[in-house]
């Protein structure tokens, strides 16, 4: 720690002369939770000293349970440090108060659990230390012991030292050596200090153990997919005492944040567009997309993901085909568009309604979310070709050619093979479609209409939400062949995370699926061709990435792989743009 002489002149001046780092280069802020003793917001000096000499800025976050206040707090740290203290009360986990449950200050768990909810929700890079490690278990579902020594089965170590705290006092193995955790330290055993008596029972789910002590009380867990990861003992008092081992640490948890500071940055340069989600069939009559109402997708959490635009698809499922069946389908797409704009209606302040690239931008630049509108399965134009028309003017902009089943218009990838590809109808809407400025979208087509759309259309075509066959062998999926014909004729295809199309097995789906997904086809037809479709309210979700506010994390990952912000933006949305300019302006229009 610099101690400076106390000379005012000298200070302001050396003050006055430093020039901040800019960007990316300036240090993460990580926000550090207090304590609470005496009626004083406090924290022990190492957490402060650990995150310095990591290359973080520190932030104490005082203890308040003022949602507004709080939220803007979290909004503007690229980290958070859990620090420890006092028992959790176990009425938090519906529990009674055993007698050997020391110390509980209810004020400071609500200021802890909200502080946590508010990082989890924006995706920050996450690390918990002792307490910190316990609540962070709490609050994805786990459970503690109130109090290892009378409610653990088995003979255990001594877990509260009465050693000095920058002294180790016991020893802990790493569970998985390929954890962020073993490669951050690369040894095993693992020498560390120790003051608990509360523990972690049963791990929350998602989450693994990733350290144990010798007589079997967890020591750290963490996210497999996330940047989330805790530990038992306090490396704050160790670090700044010289413990390189226990220094790491925070350098893991500052690098992290430090690239999470850096996708926000490009989230708020660049505009960022999910091509598809099911939202639509799951509004009940008073939905209202401007709160959490159980949904995937909604306002809150585009802000809180920093998602600027997503599509919005009137799906229609496949049914009979004579002219009753095909009205009904054609006049519940026509009202499933129509509650999509009265949602504009609910929130004018913070959403509009885009019909183009353009307005998309203009939106953006007035700090509000875009919804653009699509149709998933031409069932719903029945056989009017007007109806292509009637959907233009509500404001579609992508027309899924089929669902799950042929219909009047072509073959579908899960149907009989009715049409060998196109129908003579088939291809009349696409010369329609191109005629009135709509992008031709060929998810859950069948190959043969894959490669009809493709010499029909006089445009490119995309695929809104669909995936690698090559990586998950399913007919919904593109083969490589058809991934490159894509891109010879200058379109796009947009990354489904539906489980079951990102990995065989699908309750194993994760983030780290999709992300081998996207390097195949960027290796395969290069970064211009690719996007993300997330499927989300249709039964789209990967461990990692479940809902709106989760897709950052897709771009935290583009970044360790190594991706530029120009190459990430194509994905997010540029390559899209591109196309729909062509669709709709013209095949000279970029």
């Amino acid at each position: 720690m610099k101690i400076r002489r106390p000379n005012l002149e000298t200070l302001y001046r050396e003050v006055d002369q430093f020039i901040p780092l800019k960007g990316s280069l300036q240090p993460p802020r990580i926000g550090i939770s207090a304590n609470r003793k005496d009626g004083l917001s406090c924290i022990a000096e190492t957490y402060v000293q650990s995150v310095l000499a990591a290359g973080g800025a520190p932030v104490l976050i005082p203890v308040i349970t003022d949602l507004a206040a709080l939220t803007a707090i979290i909004s503007n740290l690229d980290g958070l440090l859990m620090s420890g203290g006092g028992d959790i009360n176990p009425l938090y986990l519906l529990e009674e108060p055993i007698p050997q449950l020391q110390d509980v200050d209810t004020y400071r768990d609500e200021f802890d659990l909200i502080l946590l909810r508010l990082a989890i929700n924006r995706q920050l890079p996450i690390m918990g230390i002792c307490r910190g490690h316990q609540l962070i278990n709490v609050a994805f579902g786990g459970s503690i012991y109130q109090d290892i020594h009378s409610q653990s089965d088995h003979k255990l170590l001594k877990h509260s030292q009465s050693l000095a705290r920058e002294f180790a006092s016991h020893t802990v193995s790493l569970d998985e050596s390929e954890s962020k955790l073993g490669k951050i330290l690369k040894e095993d055993p693992i020498l560390v200090n120790s003051f608990h008596h509360q523990a972690i029972k049963e791990v929350a789910p998602e989450f693994i153990a990733t350290a144990t002590a010798p007589d079997g009380i967890n020591e750290a867990i963490e996210h497999p997919e996330k940047t989330i990861f805790s530990v038992q003992w306090h490396p704050e008092a160790m670090a700044p005492n010289g413990d390189e081992q226990m220094l790491k640490l925070f350098r893991y948890h500052v690098d992290t944040a430090r690239t999470f500071a850096r996708a926000k940055e490009i989230h708020n340069r660049n505009v960022t567009i999910d091509s598809h989600t099911d939202t639509p069939m799951i509004f009940p009559g008073e939905f209202n997309i401007g709160m959490k109402e159980g949904g995937k997708v909604n306002l809150p959490f585009m802000e809180e993901g920093l998602i600027d635009a997503t599509f919005m698809v009137a799906y229609i499922p496949q049914g009979p085909r004579d002219d009753i069946s095909s009205q009904k389908a054609t006049d519940l797409a026509i009202n499933r568009l129509l509650e999509i704009r009265r949602q504009h209606m609910l929130n004018r302040t913070r959403m509009c309604i885009a019909h183009s690239p353009q307005e998309v931008h203009v939106l953006k630049a007035a700090g509000k979310k875009s919804i653009l509108l699509g149709v998933e399965n031409g069932y719903a134009i029945g056989k009017d070709i007007a109806n292509i028309a009637r959907f233009k003017e509500l404001g579609v902009t992508y027309i899924t050619l089929c669902h799950n089943g042929d219909n009047d218009i072509c073959d579908s990838a899960r149907g009989n093979g009715e049409w060998n590809g196109l129908s003579p109808f088939g291809k009349e809407v696409i010369h329609e479609m191109n005629r009135l400025g709509i992008m031709v979208d060929v998810s859950h087509a069948a190959e043969s209409t894959f490669y009809d759309a493709l010499e029909t259309s006089r445009y490119p075509i995309i695929a809104s939400h669909s995936s690698v066959r090559a990586l998950c062998d399913h007919p919904r999926n593109l083969t490589d062949d058809q991934l490159k014909a894509l891109a010879e004729h200058q379109g796009v295809v947009q990354l489904c995370l539906y489980k079951g199309f990102i990995n065989k097995d699908s309750e194993k789906a994760s983030l780290s699926d999709a992300i081998r997904h996207i390097n195949h086809i960027v290796n395969l037809i290069g970064i211009n061709h690719v996007g993300i479709g997330s499927d989300f309210d249709g039964d789209g979700e990967l461990i990692g990435c479940r809902a709106t506010n989760e897709l950052i994390n897709i771009t935290v990952r583009l970044l360790e792989e190594g991706y530029t912000e120009n190459e990430i933006a194509k994905i997010w949305g540029g390559n899209l743009l591109r196309v729909m300019n062509k669709v709709q302006y013209g095949p000279d229009h970029e």
